[in-house]
């Protein structure tokens, strides 16, 4: 019965003394382990023997993931004096686990206050609009500092976000009264662009119409002066070819005459001085020609004027 007892003994002993000199460390982890309190060695994921009740691992085993974290909004003062509230998101990586366990007592909360003080130094040297229309850049000269600050920590600053950046309400409405003015101005500009244009195309249409109607009266002010020359000149072709004698021309200028003479606005005739002498050629050379025709109708056997 001792002897069972013992032997029980010894064995709750040795899964004791096994249990403290195995340890698993899993994938993506690192342990640190320290013999009598120093620090020994860092231990890789796998299996690992340590010495019992001389080497002890450290808890919690240290986390070689990407990890994030999300800061609570801070009130940062910008060049022109204004208050804004920027909410900060940060992504690191642990690349040396003794530093990140003995060179820093809280790592977050060192993480932390090293980025609200550089976010601070950072946009107090921005105005309001370059903080709110430089989030690139601000991450840039962020993630700088931080990873060049971090580095001794043995932590690598992967990058770092704005959440988001909120002035205070009064900055708001007077921003967005600005944003609907501009936006007013730029609809009005455009209106008024739309209207020149429209004016412009209207005025070089009716320009270009008053042109072509200009051209076409032109043209047609030509075509007939070119067709009542042609006239004229047939006209006095057909003269010339036959050859009319001056008793002729006289009698045709009676018969015109009393046209010239008839018109309603007609008050007063002037005839040339040399007129009376044709005038009086070309009765008698009409009575005659009369007299001729006359004679010819009593020859082809019709009743004349005196039968």
């Amino acid at each position: 019965m001792v002897a069972l007892i013992v032997a029980l003994a010894i064995l709750f002993l040795v899964l004791i003394v096994v249990g403290r000199a195995v340890r698993i460390i899993p994938q993506a982890r690192a342990g640190i382990v320290e013999r009598l309190g120093r620090y020994t060695k860092t231990l890789d994921p796998g299996l690992h023997l340590l010495i019992p009740f001389v080497d002890r691992l450290r808890r919690p085993l240290v986390d070689l993931r990407e990890q994030v974290v999300t800061f609570e909004p801070q009130p940062v003062i910008t060049q022109d004096n204004v208050t804004i509230s920027i909410d900060t998101v940060f992504y690191f990586t642990i690349t040396d686990p003794f530093r990140a366990t003995y060179e820093v007592a809280n790592l977050l909360l060192a993480v932390e206050q090293l980025t609200i003080t550089t976010l601070r130094n950072v946009i107090g040297s921005l105005s309001l609009e370059e903080a709110l229309t430089s989030r690139d850049k601000i991450n840039s000269e962020l993630r700088i500092v931080l990873d060049e600050a971090t580095e001794r920590w043995g932590i690598r600053v992967n990058r770092i976000e704005l959440k988001s950046i909120d002035p205070p309400a009064t900055i708001q409405e007077a921003m967005e009264m600005q944003m609907r003015a501009e936006r007013n101005k730029r609809a009005a500009i455009l209106n008024a662009e739309g209207e020149k244009q429209s004016q412009i195309l209207t005025a070089e249409g009716q320009r270009a119409g008053a042109i072509l109607k200009a051209e076409g009266e032109k043209e047609a002010k030509i075509l007939r002066a070119v067709g009542e020359a042609e006239a004229t000149r047939q006209v006095f072709q057909a003269i010339h070819d036959g050859n009319p004698t001056p008793d002729l021309l006289a009698y045709q200028y009676l018969l015109t005459l009393p046209q010239v003479a008839n018109g309603q606005s007609m008050k007063l005739l002037l005839l040339p001085s040399d007129a009376l002498g044709s005038m009086g050629a070309a009765s008698a050379f009409g009575a005659a020609f009369q007299a001729g025709q006359e004679t010819a109708k009593g020859t082809d056997g019709r009743p004349t004027a005196s039968q």
